[in-house]
């Protein structure tokens, strides 16, 4: 079975696990993430921080991106630009205006400025320790994370429903590892 295979049924499996933690904790996981904050050992205490608005049954991370505001962070959301391309950042807070984007995701203003993030809060089906994860098979995030890291120290946090974890994420030649992983029950570095 060939890679793209192995990560389509990788995808069915995942997208059900996450769809039933969504179903318990979909209002207390972002919640209980927030309280605890960014891990210390990142050693960011403030900059551009990226988070995402939930598409389908993602964890929210509204209520961090809140906190990190009244941190003094500078706060974005990703916006999808064309198939093959890295991803485009734009400044938003908790309570600006929202538009449609690709697939109907909210997405900020285009009069809102473009920002390059120094931590990106990534959305995922399944990861494991090593920090692979499986996304929806865009490779977005791993164009955007190769692109960012040949910039500058950048930071890629995946976060998720604990349930969501694995033992072995597939993992493809182009797939750009997280550095840590949040989730409601602990955040860790990636192995």
């Amino acid at each position: 079975m060939d890679i793209a295979e192995v990560k389509r049924k990788a995808r069915t499996a995942a997208s059900k696990r996450r769809a039933e933690a969504h179903e318990a904790l979909k209002d207390t996981a972002g919640v209980m993430m927030a309280e605890r904050g960014l891990p210390p050992e990142i050693g960011i205490t403030s900059g551009i921080v990226s988070g995402f608005i939930p598409y389908k049954s993602e964890i929210t991370t509204v209520p961090m991106l809140n906190r990190l505001r009244r941190d003094g962070w500078q706060t974005c959301l990703p916006i999808v630009i064309a198939q093959e391309e890295p991803l485009m950042f734009r400044a938003w807070a908790p309570g600006d205006p929202l538009v449609p984007g690709a697939w109907d995701i909210p997405v900020p203003l285009e009069t809102a400025p473009e920002l390059v993030p120094d931590v990106l809060l990534v959305p995922m089906l399944a990861f494991d320790h090593k920090g692979f994860r499986l996304g929806y098979g865009g490779g977005f995030y791993d164009r955007t994370l190769e692109k960012l890291r040949m910039l500058k120290k950048v930071v890629a946090i995946g976060v998720a429903y604990h349930a969501q974890m694995v033992d072995e994420v597939p993992v493809g030649i182009h797939d750009a590892p997280l550095d840590y992983v949040m989730t409601e029950r602990e955040s860790f570095a990636c192995a």
